[in-house]
């Protein structure tokens, strides 16, 4: 009896949200209600009266809405347009939610603080899938009773039974559900690719319109082409986090991605790597696999225009690890008289072969999400200058002086006077600083979120639809010994093996980067990243030699981090230092490839 009235219960239950889904969104038109009496703690902000319509997505769009809204419970919808006055919204709700801060330092303009929950400060690499109904067709073959070591695979079925079923339903109860839909790389670009995100974040949707093109020039875009887009979903799920400002569920996170159908899923985190799903979730997993079957590249690479004193210009892409420097290559400013570097990105690099045979490059991305710590005037100083605005910076410390709000983090002690008394400085975890703590100020992994218009030597053509054209390929990773400074690769097929055979130490990128401290083999700097198997990988690459009239780029190997033991002036024990001094000194070795 108890078995029959529990089922009734949950049927009754079932009926009545489905009713009440149906009543508060009538065919599913949204609603625009400028709720200025909410509470500052209600889940869903006042929304913008000039959101983009509802008849504007297309009809697979709209199935696609119907479908999750009913699934995760949400309280209302939102589709997004991208605009200024719909950001300024969404930060002021986050603002009175206390999950950002408002800088309110001279030195910063329109930038905020956020500070997430402790346990969700990385990407999640061991909780990452890619589904599949073949498991070869995911992960490389591997002994019997071996686990592979290059991504994670779960079935496809078993994957949606695990989140049709345990996660995603009612995860999004008392919050808005948001639609973005974004453009990875320009807007119309052969090259680019359309998403639409459903989300219950609104950090993700302010820092989404950072790092893609958002809003209605896609819907526009999607009308008149009726393109294919990658579905997106992701929910914050039901909080179980130590931060009420924080919501996320860090026991049950799991981010799936779905090759064979264009999908991913993401629930539980609220973590840039984890929620901004065009990021590494569309730009490098799923877009690898589409590259595999369109016949171009999807790759963790760079790209910088680099200038000699003669005014010839060549473009370089290069692919390091998470957290190696990729940023600061981007961004350099060189020592070499003369010697100009320009940055088309700093992350993420589509390529493809031209009609002339030529490999072409975009980066897919609007914004840059770099590591905070060691950035400083002195080792990126553009990069420095781009961020005084329109930033959103996560887990970093915060200053308080004279009741003015800055950040710190460690890199900054000489921007920032942290032995004034005057100054408090709080960690990213809310726990007072100083210089004698034995604890950071800011996280390893904290980040800032930055448009890339805002960057002075951003190259004039980081938009051009068509790409740039790639004269060299640059391999790196940390490596403290044995590896030289910069060597080449004898032909393409001995640099597809110098990209394979990649080794670096750990970082603090990945949850998983903080348990080791020895150098770990990834493959292209892809290791987290591969949307399909990594013998179907290698063949790829092995194959665009054999395109009719290839004119590939050359292959490079590059070590910064070399380092030696030494002993400081009357100083009793060795130290580890680098060999090379790296950062603008780097511009020797860009010389060298150049030439």
């Amino acid at each position: 009896a108890r078995v029959r009235s529990s089922n009734h219960k949950r049927r009754t239950r079932t009926m009545f949200r489905l009713w009440q889904g149906l009543t508060r969104f009538p065919a599913f038109v949204p609603l625009w209600s400028a709720r200025s009496a909410l509470s500052s703690f209600s889940g869903v902000p006042p929304l913008s009266q000039t959101s983009a319509k509802w008849d504007n997505l297309t009809e697979p769009a709209k199935e696609y809405v119907r479908e999750k809204f009913h699934l995760c419970s949400a309280k209302e919808v939102h589709i997004c347009d991208g605009s200024e006055s719909e950001n300024e919204l969404l930060l002021d709700y986050l603002t009175k939610r206390h999950t950002i801060q408002k800088l309110t330092h001279s030195n910063f303009e329109n930038c905020y603080l956020a500070r997430t929950d402790p346990a969700d400060i990385a990407r999640v690499e061991g909780k990452t899938y890619i589904c599949t109904k073949n498991r070869q067709d995911a992960v490389s073959p591997v002994k019997f009773g071996a686990s592979a070591t290059l991504g994670n695979w779960m079935s496809d079925e078993s994957m949606d039974f695990l989140l049709q079923q345990k996660r995603f339903p009612g995860s999004m109860e008392g919050r808005a559900m948001y639609v973005i839909p974004f453009s990875m790389g320009p807007v119309g670009s052969p090259l680019s690719k359309i998403g639409i995100q459903l989300t219950d974040s609104p950090y993700v949707v302010c820092s989404m319109r950072i790092m893609t093109r958002m809003g209605q020039p896609v819907l526009d875009h999607l009308a008149k082409t009726n393109e294919n887009f990658t579905k997106c979903l992701h929910s914050l799920g039901r909080s179980k986090g130590m931060k009420d400002s924080w919501p996320c569920d860090p026991d049950n996170t799991v981010i799936a991605h779905f090759p064979d159908r264009n999908e991913i899923c993401s629930y539980g985190s609220g973590y840039g790597g984890n929620s901004l799903l065009g990021k590494k979730c569309l730009a490098l997993r799923i877009a690898s696999t589409l590259a595999y079957k369109e016949g171009w590249l999807a790759e963790h690479m760079l790209i910088l225009g680099v200038t000699n004193p003669q005014g010839e210009k060549k473009y370089f892409a290069a692919a390091f690890p998470s957290a190696c420097g990729k940023t600061n290559l981007a961004m350099m400013r060189p020592t070499l008289p003369g010697w100009t570097v320009e940055c088309v990105g700093d992350d993420i690099a589509w390529m493809r072969i031209d009609s002339s045979g030529v490999l072409r490059a975009i980066n897919p991305e609007s914004g840059f999400f770099g590591v905070a710590p060691g950035t400083s005037k002195w080792t990126n100083p553009y990069c420095m200058n781009s961020i005084r605005k329109n930033t959103i910076f996560t887990n970093v410390a915060s200053t308080s002086e004279n009741g003015k709000t800055g950040i710190f983090w460690e890199g900054l002690e000489d921007e920032v006077d942290i032995e004034n008394e005057n100054i408090r400085i709080a960690s990213w975890d809310g726990k007072r600083w100083d210089t004698t703590s034995d604890f950071v100020a800011a996280h390893k992994n904290s980040r800032f979120c930055t448009p890339a218009s805002q960057l002075e030597i951003i190259d004039p053509a980081w938009e051009d639809p068509e790409g740039v054209p790639i004269s060299a390929i640059l391999f790196g990773g940390r490596r403290p010994t044995t590896v030289p400074l910069v060597y080449e690769a004898l032909d393409w097929n001995h640099g597809v093996f110098v990209g394979a055979s990649m080794r670096s130490m750990a970082t603090a990128a990945s949850i998983e980067g903080t348990m080791t401290t020895r150098p770990v083999h990834d493959p292209f700097a892809m290791k987290p990243f591969f949307g399909y198997s990594f013998g179907n990988y290698l063949r790829h690459w092995l194959g665009m030699q054999d395109r009719p009239g290839v004119k590939l780029p050359k292959i490079f190997h590059v070590n910064w981090f070399r380092t030696e033991k030494r002993r400081a002036p009357h100083a009793e024990e060795m130290k580890e230092v680098f060999l090379w001094p790296g950062f603008g000194e780097n511009s020797r070795v860009l010389e060298w490839i150049f030439k």
